[in-house]
């Protein structure tokens, strides 16, 4: 019995040696090929050469910043660097070549067109108002074309929460374009009639995009919730989209059958989208087309807008006036007014410091100045602070399509907010400057720090250049 034991743990040790051997082997040989393959001695080096140098924009500076690889090649060292040119490809889009397609009702006709007339320029601006009924018009008024849609009797609609009027809103860029006027190369829909167009802004856009092709440019909702329901694919129609004229006729030629085929859809945008997807065609996103499904102040969103243009503005008889102390139509034309000198830096956002003094500043450009005590990173700063409530109101802050905070509780870091009140072009120095008031109403509780307060500061003042082509640079440039 000993003797059977004494030979199987000979046989044991025997087959636990042989695997230790088989391993050592195996992880010598998988040290081997790692060596080979990192030496290039197994496969050949790369056919195409990197560049031996890249030039990229500074981000926060005008300044170029020169980043430089280790490969250089022959034909690099004799034709020189390769650089990212400065400028991007555009077109020769303008004003007069952009049709505004508007949808309204003539119950809101009166109140609303206020807002139209906000950004409406006679004989520069070209476009319609479809109305669903007529309505009484005066004579002079700073308005477009007032055309009656068409019957939309013979299309089926089931929505049980929706309206009727979303059939006749969806068809308003068909109907402007049997029009046939000339030399369009955009017509660009808003589906309601408290959307504020920023029209320079617009042209900027657009240039970006080739306009014999096919496109349909917008933005989706502020709520999560509502581009669930909907589409994160779908422009939202509030904050108004954009359609090339080649899209526009095929959209023409083929809507009335495609609505047909959605009867249950709630409003005029999704019935859009679902065309634009019967076409083909994706949705081109341009954060700067804002519908705001938000209520409340809209201070934490305009303070820190995203870096791009300023196209929209959207729900305006819903938020509060972008200027505390005015009517809502009074406060727009305040901020239209104030940026119409840069309307490209409109509401962008800088940081900076004030080191002795240990404050943060941020300056919403043409719109607010923001002091706060102690040092918040620009990370922090350049997200937006929960000053709106979602457009579900019971929802909390993850029902939002993008990044926020949340407003300070802590007493000391309640910023200080100064209002742009007046503004003035130097032409002999080519400066804006523009002077920010505190608001005076906004109270501020006791703070215990032991530092510099901004509450005895009653005004600040931006002086900037204008920069008409700021958003001319190249994107690849702007983006390292």
């Amino acid at each position: 019995m000993s003797s059977q034991t004494h030979h199987q743990r000979l046989q044991t040790g025997l087959a636990a040696t042989l695997l230790r051997s088989f391993a050592t082997w195996f992880f010598a040989s998988l040290l081997l090929l790692y060596v080979l393959y990192s030496s290039n001695l197994i496969l050949p080096p790369p056919s195409c050469p990197l560049p031996s140098s890249v030039i990229a924009a500074d981000a926060k500076t005008d300044s170029p910043t020169n980043y430089s690889t280790n490969y250089p090649t022959d034909q690099q060292q004799e034709t020189g660097p390769i650089t990212i040119p400065q400028k991007s490809q555009r077109y020769d889009t303008e004003l007069k070549h952009i049709v505004f397609c508007i949808a309204a009702s003539s119950s809101l006709w009166d109140h609303r067109k206020e807002y139209l007339k906000l950004w409406w320029r006679p004989k520069e601006t070209r476009g319609v108002v479809w109305l669903d009924q007529k309505v009484r018009q005066r004579r002079n008024e700073a308005l477009p074309e007032i055309r009656i849609s068409g019957n939309t009797a013979r299309f089926k609609y089931t929505n049980q929460q929706g309206q009727r009027s979303a059939l006749r809103i969806s068809r308003v860029v068909s109907e402007t374009l049997r029009l046939k006027m000339k030399d369009v190369r955009w017509f660009v829909m808003g589906d309601d009639d408290d959307t504020v167009f920023m029209v320079e802004n617009l042209v900027r856009v657009l240039s970006k995009y080739d306009h014999t092709q096919l496109y349909y440019v917008g933005s989706s909702s502020e709520s999560h919730i509502q581009n669930i329901f909907f589409s994160y694919g779908m422009a939202f129609g509030g904050g108004g989209f954009a359609i090339s004229y080649p899209l526009a006729k095929e959209l023409e030629k083929m809507q009335d059958r495609c609505i047909q085929r959605y009867p249950g859809l709630y409003g005029s945008d999704d019935r859009i989208q679902a065309c634009m997807v019967e076409l083909g065609v994706p949705l081109t996103k341009e954060p700067g087309f804002h519908q705001y499904d938000v209520y409340g102040n809209l201070l934490g969103l305009l303070g820190a807008h995203p870096v791009t243009p300023l196209v929209s503005l959207h729900h305006l008889d819903v938020v509060d006036p972008v200027f505390p102390r005015m009517s809502r139509v009074q406060a727009l034309q305040h901020l239209i007014g104030s940026t119409k000198d840069d309307s490209a830096s409109m509401m962008q956002q800088s940081i900076c410091y004030d080191k002795q003094r240990q404050w943060s500043i941020s300056v919403s450009w043409g719109y607010v100045v923001q002091i706060i005590r102690g040092v918040m990173s620009p990370r922090e700063l350049e997200m937006p602070t929960r000053t709106f409530l979602n457009w579900y109101k019971k929802a909390d802050f993850t029902a939002y399509a993008f990044n926020t905070r949340p407003v300070t509780r802590h007493p000391c870091q309640k910023p200080f907010v100064f209002h742009i009140k007046s503004y003035q072009y130097n032409q002999g120095k080519k400066q804006i400057v523009g002077v920010y008031v505190r608001d005076r109403h906004d109270p501020h509780p006791f703070c215990r720090w032991q530092m510099n307060s901004p509450e005895k500061i009653d005004s600040v003042v931006v002086v900037k250049r204008p920069d008409s082509q700021r958003w001319n640079k190249d994107r690849k440039s702007n983006q390292n």
